[in-house]
């Protein structure tokens, strides 16, 4: 049996092991399983391998996209480039290689929701692993964003000090963090929404729900909206591109 999973705390929201479920069943994939595994602290992958020996490969997420990267032997191009991983690869000799799939999964998502009209400017919302890999797509596509954190050290603003006017001109707000995500589906980033307009486009990376609190008051406001679901489906398939290879 070749086994796969997801790694991090809290996995009650994710979707992730009844996509592959469904995956395996549709192409008759009777030797592969994947589980959830929710660890209390990264350090407890070693433990996690040790008692999985048949286990071939394994998403991460929030919060351990950065903190695994010390427990790797490699880093792909990308990975190194965003600071974040999300999908691990166990080889046949035991070595740990770390990649960033999320970004195929953000390109995809950008494409959808922009049709083609790229932004004079972004605001992307979390400085987390997830945003990490947002900010290197948008610099691979040329277009400037500004930071928004709850902590004034690693964001451009703040929550509580974010000006009116840079919501206004941002044409392109990105959710990178958990908020809103079930069973906090009644919470949103605290944003000036009665400045989002028509020529919004809001992408929220969360996709449980599917209509976040986040993307429905910028539907409200007339805005274009995109959920996670589509970034989902593109990098878990980009992740079992990377496992069998």
């Amino acid at each position: 049996m070749r086994r796969f999973g997801l790694v991090g705390r809290t996995l009650a929201h994710s979707f992730s092991a009844a996509y592959f479920a469904e995956k395996f069943r549709r192409e008759g994939l009777d030797d592969c399983s994947y589980a959830l595994c929710e660890l209390p602290s990264v350090d407890v992958v070693r433990d996690l391998l040790e008692r999985e020996p048949e286990l071939c490969g394994f998403n991460v997420t929030i919060p351990y996209k950065r903190s695994i990267r010390p427990l790797l032997d490699e880093l792909s191009f990308e990975a190194q480039c965003i600071g974040a991983v999300n999908c691990v690869k166990r080889t046949a000799g035991g070595r740990l290689c770390g990649y960033n799939t999320d970004v195929e999964g953000i390109y995809a998502s950008l494409t959808q929701l922009l049709d083609g009209e790229l932004p004079d400017e972004a605001l992307v919302l979390g400085t987390g692993g997830a945003s990490q890999a947002v900010q290197y797509a948008l610099a691979q596509w040329g277009i400037p964003y500004r930071l928004v954190s709850r902590d004034a050290a690693r964001g451009d603003y703040t929550y509580d000090n974010l000006p009116c006017e840079v919501v206004e001109r941002s044409h392109l707000i990105i959710n990178a963090t958990p908020v809103g995500t079930y069973p906090a589906v009644n919470e949103a980033p605290r944003i000036p929404y009665g400045y989002v307009t028509p020529a919004h486009h809001l992408f929220d990376l969360v996709y449980n729900p599917p209509l976040t609190q986040f993307l429905d008051y910028g539907r409200q406001r007339g805005a274009r909206t995109l959920n996670g679901e589509l970034m989902l489906h593109v990098q878990a398939e980009a992740s079992w591109r990377i496992w069998n290879e």
